[in-house]
């Protein structure tokens, strides 16, 4: 089987599993592309991306861009790279880059393709209820997410699973298939399908998708927590002041409360939806650490209201 060079770009830790699975073939990484080093933590440390620290980890030269552009393209078009790979990188590439490898670029994405093109498969699926995602890989295309398959897998999706756990199961499934398919283009074999079925889309999170909608069922209120779990976080409002919410279950033993009231049920905090109710298992007020729902309820004052917004 003939080895490639591969450019690989790629950014949260996601991408990581596949960065590891292509490091450990035959095959040889001249690149690793990944957004610029960013500010964390209280005294904002400028931290490389997860990819950015897995490739120093390699020993792997690193080009770090946000947006790339002549120079970045430059750098790539020296190394005459066989074939470019990119997870989850964070930005859209544009001709002349997206031609530059000999074989183009493949891309690795978490959902079914066509269902959820575009920046949050994972999420916007746990949100939409879906019994059912998987990962694709496709080879890049100016217009997003539209190219030919080389290949998917499904994967059924848990009725508890957040998008992160989700995330992270998907992240290494589709590392090995990411391999077989690169595997297959170097030896010839790969043949690229176009993509059947109705498109959706699935545009980036913000903070106002994760507000919670009481007025809404319990399935649809619960599936909305998970599919935004761990970013960009669930959250309500209550006392004027926004409570996130971290872990959350469907109390279906539980006697209807009327959407948006809270009642404490023995050790269990429960809010009403238009079905059944949602036990509040893990919040985190403003300001504060994480807690329990029950460790929450207890400090709060005495005439708080009893209601989420």
């Amino acid at each position: 089987m003939t080895h490639l060079k591969i450019v690989f770009a790629g950014s949260p830790g996601a991408a990581v599993p596949s960065l590891r699975a292509i490091a450990a073939t035959d095959h040889a990484i001249a690149a690793v592309l990944t957004r610029l080093d960013s500010p964390k933590g209280r005294k904002r440390v400028p931290t490389p991306t997860d990819v950015g620290a897995a490739a120093t980890e390699l020993r792997l030269p690193t080009i770090k861009s946000n947006r790339p552009g002549d120079e970045v393209t430059e750098q790539i078009t020296t190394l005459t790279a066989d074939l470019g790979v990119i997870v989850a990188y964070g930005a859209i590439l544009r001709e002349p880059l997206l031609s530059t490898p000999r074989l183009g670029w493949i891309n690795l994405h978490f959902s079914l393709l066509p269902r959820w093109r575009g920046a949050a498969p994972v999420q916007r699926a746990i949100i939409a209820g879906d019994q059912l995602t998987g990962a694709s890989v496709f080879q890049l295309v100016p217009e997003l997410d539209a190219g030919d398959i080389y290949g998917q897998f499904t994967q059924p999706i848990g009725g508890n699973e957040t998008a992160g756990h989700l995330l992270d199961s998907l992240a290494a499934g589709g590392a090995e298939l990411l391999v077989r398919v690169i595997d297959a283009i170097a030896d010839g074999s790969a043949r690229g399908e176009p993509q059947a079925g109705d498109v959706t889309r699935a545009p980036k999170l913000t903070l106002e998708d994760g507000r919670i909608d009481w007025t809404a069922h319990a399935s649809t209120v619960h599936d909305l927590i998970r599919g935004v779990t761990p970013e960009p976080g669930a959250s309500t409002t209550i006392d004027g002041a926004r409570l996130k919410v971290l872990d959350a279950a469907i109390a279906r033993d539980a006697a209807r409360i009327a959407p948006g009231q809270l009642r404490l049920d023995g050790r269990r905090v429960l809010a009403g939806t238009a079905s059944d109710a949602i036990e509040l298992v893990t919040v985190q007020p403003a300001g504060k650490n994480a807690m329990a729902a029950a460790d929450w309820w207890r400090g709060r004052p005495a005439d708080a209201r009893m209601i989420v917004e």
